[in-house]
């Protein structure tokens, strides 16, 4: 990821907190969630010549590509606690 890529996420994610304060997201339909954020991808949109689509499809791919990374991180750092146990029981990770 860009580091112009990981701005254009972190702002979209900022706008994000404040939009959608504290919905979860695992109870409300996307179609809403998408539409709060609206107003951030339009202004984003425009900015850089793009449709709403795009910026759309270009978020979600950035956010896949972050909690990807994200959970490789943590896949990591279980292996590094699980390599010191000592015939004990392991942290498992899926």
């Amino acid at each position: 990821m860009t580091e112009e890529q990981r701005k254009l996420l972190e702002r979209i994610n900022g706008y994000a907190e404040s939009a959608l304060g504290e919905i979860d997201p695992q109870k409300v339909q996307v179609s809403v969630q998408l539409e709060k954020l609206k107003p951030v991808m339009e202004e984003i949109a425009a900015e850089r010549g793009m449709s709403i689509e795009d910026v759309f499809i270009l978020y979600m791919d950035l956010q896949s590509e972050a909690s990807c990374a994200t959970n490789e991180k943590l896949k990591d750092s279980l292996q590094d606690i699980n390599d010191g146990f000592d015939g004990g029981s392991p942290l498992l990770f899926r």
